[in-house]
């Protein structure tokens, strides 16, 4: 019987451990000291100098989500209007072509 306790308490931990913001951020900073030197290289660029356009379609279309999704972040939220998304829509799509030249696709 102590041994499923020390168990449920050790995955407990672990599970803790796992999924805390701490855990995440020490992740993220482990990532992202790998490549310091890499955004270091342009200035005004969010980090994309180390980072290609990758070949695979499916590759591919992640990474353009999510950096449609870092331009959208920074930007103000989607209006509701429908003339207005469009308009905000060409923005993003014109801040990604900008983006992806600098990346040097």
């Amino acid at each position: 019987m102590s041994e499923v306790l020390w168990v449920g308490l050790i995955m407990l931990i672990v599970a803790a451990c796992a999924f805390a913001p701490l855990g995440c951020m020490l992740s993220a900073y482990a990532k992202s000291s790998k490549s310091a030197g890499a955004s270091k290289a342009v200035a005004g660029d969010a980090g994309d100098a180390g980072r290609g356009v990758p070949e695979d379609s499916i590759l591919k279309r992640h990474f353009l989500t999510q950096l449609q999704s870092e331009i959208e972040a920074t930007l103000f939220p989607r209006p509701t209007d429908s003339m207005l998304q469009r308009h905000y829509d060409s923005l993003v799509a014109a801040k990604v072509e900008h983006r992806l030249q600098l990346i040097g696709k």
